[in-house]
């Protein structure tokens, strides 16, 4: 059976996950937008490069508020998906690139973001990348929405399932522990900040089968334990389930800063 590993290309570990990750992946919370305006002058003059942008769910923040968007994702069905999606936005563009080179001309962007992404990328390379393409004075916003794995029995359930049938999961985890330390190394410098907003889904069944089926880690059908995990994930949900739905909770954690010329 197949198997899907961290030794995967990381720009083909989605591609069978694309409509789940369409329909079912949580969206950013508005407040993210005012935390940009505070801490990174955000505006809806900035040109941005949303680096990784998958599917569109970050890019779609930023073109709803006005702004240019250059969609730097290597993944052909993620932005393929994007394409559809948002191509009646005329401040759209698709750049079939990865974060290591981008494409984009020198000194172009005000603001790099990377959503749900930047754990994939080549940290030094992608550093190198950002700087080249940012003008003076640019800033790199990173964030992501992170699971409140304690946070209800659901999610302590939910985690759980994982535990037991994913082959994968700890591995690709263990690339979000750490994040501050992580995040002061690549910013190389004190100019950086963080903060987390709350964020949540409401899932009825198939949402939830949905979401857990977007995750690069959850078993797909030719899989081990992807039938033994439905199972599990069914039974949590006629648990906790109030009025046909659960709550899925996150934090969304937002780090932002200018890059040192060297880290």
């Amino acid at each position: 059976m197949a198997r899907v590993t961290l030794a995967d290309d990381a720009t083909t570990r989605f591609s069978r996950r694309v409509n789940d990750y369409v329909k079912y992946r949580p969206g950013y919370p508005d407040e993210l937008a005012s935390v940009l305006r505070r801490r990174v002058a955000y505006q809806e003059q900035s040109v941005i490069a949303d680096v990784g942008s998958g599917t569109g769910i970050s890019t779609r923040f930023f073109l709803d508020r006005g702004n240019l968007v250059y969609a730097v994702e290597p993944n052909q069905d993620m932005r393929s998906a994007a394409e559809e999606w948002l191509g009646s936005y005329s401040r759209f563009r698709s750049i079939a690139a990865r974060a290591e080179a981008t494409t984009l001309a020198d000194s172009s962007v005000d603001l790099v973001v990377a959503a749900q992404a930047f754990h994939w990328f080549d940290a030094e390379a992608a550093r190198r990348e950002f700087l080249r393409i940012l003008r003076p004075g640019g800033h790199v916003v990173i964030f992501w929405n992170e699971r409140k794995s304690d946070a209800s029995p659901l999610l302590e359930g939910y985690e759980a399932l994982l535990l037991e049938h994913s082959q994968d999961y700890a591995r690709v985890a263990v690339r979000y522990a750490l994040a501050e330390k992580r995040m002061a190394h690549f910013f190389g410098s004190d100019r950086w900040g963080t903060e987390a907003l709350p964020n949540q889904q409401q899932l009825d069944l198939d949402g939830l089968i949905g979401r857990a089926l977007s995750s690069s880690y959850v078993p797909l059908a030719n899989q081990p334990n992807h039938q033994a995990f439905l199972d599990g994930l069914r039974a949590l949900f006629a648990e906790h389930a109030v009025n046909g739905r659960v709550n899925f909770e996150y934090a969304t954690r937002v780090f932002w800063g200018r890059l040192a010329a060297q880290p």
